[in-house]
């Protein structure tokens, strides 16, 4: 496989990203290889793998806002705030009504500051939340402002034979939330508790679900050259500016440009169509975040 772009992996259940990372090493035989934002190994869907020069692009794409499909159990509380976690507490759902669940959610729309989950690998003291809980502590972490974009409510059912409801949801959230911790707050709320039972990320940014490979198709089409090349993942990820045959110049020996007034961090493009850098406008100058030129 001769990869330098980003690859679009549909990660299956049960993996770790990390796991995915050491996969699309031995494929693509490099060990320039990272993942643009962390899936739990319960969640499946969308993983950015950057490959060679494009592991530079990774840092805006783990910054992206991610979409997420997911089902919450209200009646049950986890240790891990999810279905791999053993169940901590039960309560009867009798009494939770379509509306509480509704109203219960859309307070956690919008700007909100959330506690995310203890078994996570947040750094607390220098060491991974997770590692801390389970060596049996219990650990505090602090709030974090998170937004929440869009919080869909596709379906509320009450399985027969268990007093249990299951939330079909679709989240559009910034970097850093928790759907989990989603879960849980509406739990917690309903005085029932609640962990999430599935969660499938269906876009990173503008990289979606459409444009994924499992590793099974990745192992039958290797060595064949396969994902988004570099300039092509560019596109998807950020605005494009196209500059002149004397910018592209300019940006070649790193120097500045002249602003435009595109906001945040966008893509420049020689005329032929290759990424050049990763520019931000400040100061009445357009300067590369990171040069992408082919070394």
């Amino acid at each position: 496989m001769n990869v330098d772009g980003l690859i679009v992996v549909d990660k299956p259940a049960g993996m770790t990203s990390h796991d995915v990372v050491s996969r699309i090493r031995r494929l693509a035989k490099t060990r320039r290889v990272g993942h643009g934002g962390t899936l739990d190994p319960m969640a499946t869907g969308v993983l950015i793998i950057g490959v060679n020069r494009a592991t530079r692009l990774l840092t805006y794409v783990i910054g992206s806002e991610k979409s997420y499909a997911g089902t919450i159990r209200l009646g049950q509380s986890t240790v891990t705030d999810d279905a791999e976690g053993d169940v901590t507490t039960t309560a009867s759902t009798a009494g939770v009504t379509d509306e509480a669940i509704r109203a219960g959610l859309a307070v956690q729309v919008g700007e909100i500051d959330q506690v995310p989950s203890a078994v996570s690998a947040i750094k607390i003291n220098g060491q991974r939340a997770y590692k801390r809980v389970r060596d049996g502590e219990t650990v505090e972490i602090p709030a974090r402002r998170i937004t929440v974009h869009r919080l869909e409510v596709l379906d509320i059912r009450r399985p027969d034979g268990a007093d249990v409801i299951d939330i079909d949801v679709d989240v559009t959230c910034s970097s850093g939330t928790y759907i989990r911790a989603i879960a849980r707050d509406l739990g917690t709320s309903l005085q029932v508790g609640g962990h999430l039972t599935a969660l499938r990320r269906t876009a990173v940014g503008g990289l979606t679900l459409d444009a994924a490979l499992t590793l099974e198709q990745l192992e039958e089409r290797a060595p064949d050259v396969i994902g988004l090349p570099i300039s092509d993942a560019a596109r998807r990820a950020f605005p494009e500016r196209v500059a002149t045959e004397e910018e592209t110049r300019v940006l070649r020996h790193g120097g500045p440009l002249a602003t435009v007034g595109i906001d945040g961090p966008y893509a420049v493009f020689s005329p032929e169509g290759e990424v050049l850098a990763i520019v931000s406008e400040r100061d009445g100058r357009a300067r590369a975040e990171i040069v992408l030129l082919p070394a």
